[in-house]
């Protein structure tokens, strides 16, 4: 039993890793983009924009997400050594400061977002059995807590094993979004979806909506739903084949694109914008309600437990894998490196899982904390985006990892896309952006220590520009908080 909690493969051991499979790497994907959030997008959506907006918004979601994920396919074939994915390559792109505080946020963001997870899990679970409240009460933080360590003995007894049960949840919340999606499309009725095509008869905050600035809160909606399309290159490491990575990156995103795209336009022809708008979220449970009754509504808080579970299990793998590879490169202290006897990433993941264990604790003592240390850490996961589309944009253009005469045009009209869209996901943000920034300064103090331990050059030129920049921007968020112009919540 200590060996497999606490032993260091790198002695010595009789277990062979099993790698994963093309299948288990969708699923990652998929489970890791299709959390909670798709089952609130129709009140989401209803709120901000008329039909006729959200196509063209989707739309260049799409064009925009596929871009990106073209990016990833592209990086994993060319670059094959590079096992952490997002971090990897904003690391050789653009050097180890960029890369380290890729690391942190993407970290940072992923265990963060697994507490939310855990209390949204108990949230959903009060539909059965009310007890549990709105999930950060006393019931819900116990049921929480064991939930977390039942996924973290899960983990510790190996990826593959921990993949395949995410896979049998992946395939279940899919099969109850297409249960929704036929329902809806069988009660379509093509005259509520066209009676306010454009939005004429909307109001939002007292003011009928421009066609541009619905499309534009159309996008701000999607900015959320697609974080994980990377989560194949996170495991990269662990793939049988290393063509699987970009194949899961691709298909994951066409499926979750499908479901969500479904979910919000056919929600928009069984109620009215303005009744979508009014609805509770979980809002599918209020449109199949409608369609079907009210079991409809418990069918749904059902999708729910099950979705938020598989994303739970699929955001613990990546927040404790990407602090390995990062700590094999040297980026990361050397410790979290350590794997377990069955090549589970084990010392990552306690630490990772304790610190969930905190939050878990701090929301039922002191919710507005960890409220607080959320909104700073939201958008920090966004800025790995924006270096991975950048790196395939500098190497098409530069030429680095081409052959001679081949052909860069593609790669170099995807990577300008996927770049723009990058930096549109960095600015839909909007203040969280902003907030960020005060999680990355303290990593700057943990990327000096290790560059110090290793005797190596603490920063570079260019590093100390950034580094600069990085402070004043940090100061000035700073300010912009205590002034009250910016809400942390």
């Amino acid at each position: 039993m200590a060996d497999v909690t606490h032993g260091d493969v790198s002695a010595t051991s009789a277990t062979t890793e099993k790698k994963l499979g093309l299948s288990a790497l969708v699923a990652l994907v998929i489970g890791s983009m299709i959390g909670g959030g798709v089952f609130s997008l129709p009140q989401n959506f209803g709120s901000v924009a008329s039909p006729g907006a959200l196509l063209i918004g989707w739309v260049i979601t799409g064009v925009g997400m596929l871009c990106l994920a073209f990016i990833y396919q592209n990086l994993s074939s060319r670059c094959p050594e590079l096992e952490g994915g997002v971090y990897s390559y904003a690391r050789a792109g653009f050097g180890d400061f960029i890369g380290f505080q890729s690391a942190w946020g993407y970290w940072f963001s992923a265990w963060l977002g697994n507490v939310s997870y855990a209390v949204l899990l108990f949230s959903a679970m009060s539909f059965f059995i009310p007890v549990f409240g709105e999930g950060n009460n006393l019931p819900s933080i116990i049921g929480a807590s064991v939930v977390l360590w039942l996924v973290h003995a899960l983990v510790l007894r190996g990826v593959r094993e921990a993949a395949y049960i995410n896979t049998i949840l992946t395939v279940v919340k899919v099969v109850i979004l297409l249960v929704f999606i036929v329902a809806v499309l069988i009660a379509f009725k093509i005259g509520v979806f066209t009676a306010d095509f454009w939005g004429r008869m909307m109001i939002v905050n007292g003011q009928e909506p421009a066609l541009f600035d619905q499309v534009k809160n159309t996008m701000l909606v999607t900015t959320w739903v697609f974080i994980g399309i990377e989560g194949a290159t996170v495991v990269s490491a662990r793939a049988a084949n290393r063509s699987d990575i970009g194949k899961a990156t691709v298909i994951g995103l066409l499926g979750a694109l499908a479901i969500y795209v479904l979910v919000s336009v056919l929600s928009m022809g069984i109620l009215d914008q303005a009744s979508l708008a009014g609805l509770k979220n979980p809002s599918m449970a209020g449109v199949l309600e409608n369609v079907v009754g009210p079991w409809g509504a418990k069918f749904v808080a059902g999708g729910v437990i099950l979705s938020v579970a598989g994303a739970l299990l699929a955001w613990t793998l990546f927040a404790a894998e990407l602090p390995r590879v990062a700590a094999n490169d040297g980026i990361f202290p050397k410790v979290f490196a350590k794997e377990n006897a069955r090549h589970s990433p084990s010392f990552s993941l306690w630490i990772t899982n304790g610190l969930i264990q905190l939050f878990l604790i701090l929301t039922l003592f002191y919710e507005a904390g960890y409220q607080a240390l959320f909104s700073i850490a939201t958008a920090a996961i966004l800025p790995p985006y924006l270096f991975s589309a950048a790196y395939g944009l500098k190497l098409a253009w530069t030429g680095e990892r081409y052959a001679d005469g081949e052909s860069r045009t593609g790669g170099i009209v995807l990577g300008v896309i996927a770049t723009v869209y990058g930096f549109w996901l960095c600015y839909a943000a909007g203040d969280s952006m902003l907030l960020s920034s005060l999680l990355f300064t303290p990593g700057l103090a943990v990327f000096l220590w290790q560059k110090k331990q290793q005797g190596q050059r603490l920063l570079k030129g260019y590093e100390w520009a950034i580094v600069v920049a990085l402070l004043l921007v940090a100061a000035w968020t700073l300010k912009l908080v205590l002034a009250g112009a910016i809400q942390i919540a």
